[in-house]
């Protein structure tokens, strides 16, 4: 960094001589790690390239349908790209979609029916699919559990995926039908699933029970590698357009993608049955779902730079941290374990202050809807709750551990990370 724009740093935002101490270092270490991620982003935006030139993408695909929306070629055709993206027989891409949970409910929901069973394997999904399934301790109307589907759950061994419980509980009831797995760290303390140990997994299950449905949670997950769980075996997949495929651009929406009758089955729980992906008017947001689509490669590289420099200079100002600066990712999910209330919540209050939105806000811990513990939010982003821009999160429970992702450039990242320990060192 230039001696100008050190002291300017220093000046505007009044950071500490060991912040800056700490920078240098970080950044430093993390060079020769940046240019693998360099690959990876390349490799996928030929991809994507790919995948607009095969489906003869034009000016006349930025449609702007209202009412039923039949015909809506933009969106039948954004549908084609992603699949071709995620190289699946189908996919269905939408404005409807409020969140990835929703995302993920619909495709659950679609899928498994009254007396089928679940099988979550990669332990406790995160805390918004809890009232889905019915297992929140609320009441949870509309649930899984209230419609007569089962819950199961193989909790990992060591981080890693337990084979001979997921084995004996395949085995033994024959009333499973889908097989659940999240690839993102979520609200846990372990690594994301590499793309090549979800393939061994789902080999492992398909080789015991052929017949059941692998579903992988995404989210945080797409452009992270050079291919995707769809690549190595997964029948359906589903995320959030405001996370990394969306490229920092889509307003709202989701996705599904995977084997043709399992995305068909979805739709109808996002529409109605015999109606399903051919309706729905896209509101004029096609242009953006389809430039966020092609620049998402390129934000999410600059989200994981992110989340390696957050990695290493937390480490080496002296917090537990996963994954390690230097280990390969899977998400763009960033875990700093505080042990202490106090520094998480000002951690995530200085991630608030260098938002280029809503800076001047105070974010505090409250009851947020679909969570059991109280939970502090900081995201100054230009969409809401876009978490493939700058933000960071917390349960407020022990042990205390913050969650950072995003970061639409790498140097608005640093910054607010930069804030975020001169908060707290």
């Amino acid at each position: 960094m230039l001696r100008e724009t050190e002291e300017l740093m220093m000046k505007k935002f009044n950071f500490k001589s060991k912040t800056f101490e700490l920078y240098k270092m970080a950044l430093k270490d993390v060079e020769e790690v940046f240019e693998s991620y360099d690959e990876i982003r390349e490799y996928n935006q030929l991809k994507v390239l790919k995948a607009f030139q095969d489906e003869r993408i034009s000016e006349s695909h930025f449609t702007n349908s209202s009412g039923y929306g039949y015909d809506d070629i933009g969106r039948d055709s954004l549908d084609k790209v992603y699949a071709r993206v995620f190289n699946t027989e189908s996919a269905l891409v939408r404005p409807h979609f409020v969140n990835g949970t929703h995302a993920i409910g619909c495709a659950l929901m679609g899928n498994l029916r009254t007396g089928d069973t679940m099988v979550c394997i990669s332990g406790a999904p995160y805390d918004t699919l809890h009232n889905i399934i019915g297992i929140s301790g609320k009441e949870n109307i509309g649930s899984l559990r209230e419609y007569g589907v089962n819950y199961k759950q193989v909790d990992l061994k060591d981080g890693k995926f337990d084979l001979d419980k997921i084995k004996e509980t395949l085995t033994s009831d024959k009333t499973i039908k889908l097989v659940h797995i999240q690839r993102s760290t979520g609200y846990g303390w372990r690594n994301s699933f590499l793309v090549k140990e979800l393939g061994e997994v789902i080999n492992f299950v398909k080789s015991i029970r052929e017949d059941v449905v692998v579903f992988v949670d995404n989210c945080y997950g797409e452009f992270i590698d050079v291919i995707e769980p769809t690549d190595v075996g997964a029948d359906l997949i589903a995320g959030s357009l405001i996370k990394n495929i969306g490229g920092g651009i889509a307003p709202t929406g989701g996705y599904i993608a995977g084997k043709k009758e399992y995305v068909e089955q979805a739709s109808f729980r996002l529409t109605t049955p015999g109606i399903g992906g051919e309706c729905g008017s896209t509101f004029g947001v096609m242009r953006q779902f389809y430039q966020g689509l092609f620049l998402a490669p390129h934000i999410a590289m600059e989200a994981v730079k992110g989340a390696v420099f957050c990695s290493r200079i937390m480490e080496l100002a002296g917090f537990d941290i996963l994954p390690k600066y230097n280990e390969k990712r899977s998400d763009i999910i960033q875990a700093i374990k505080f042990g202490d209330k106090e520094k998480l919540i000002q951690f995530c209050k200085g991630i608030q202050k260098g938002s280029p939105i809503d800076s001047f806000v105070e974010c505090e811990p409250w009851a947020m809807p679909g969570y059991n513990d109280e939970v502090i939010m900081a995201a100054g982003a230009f969409i809401q709750g876009s978490s493939i821009e700058l933000s960071a999160d917390a349960p407020i429970r022990e042990p205390y551990i913050a969650y950072l992702q995003g970061g639409l450039t790498f140097d608005h990242a640093k910054i607010g990370i930069l804030i975020s320990l001169n908060n707290i060192i």
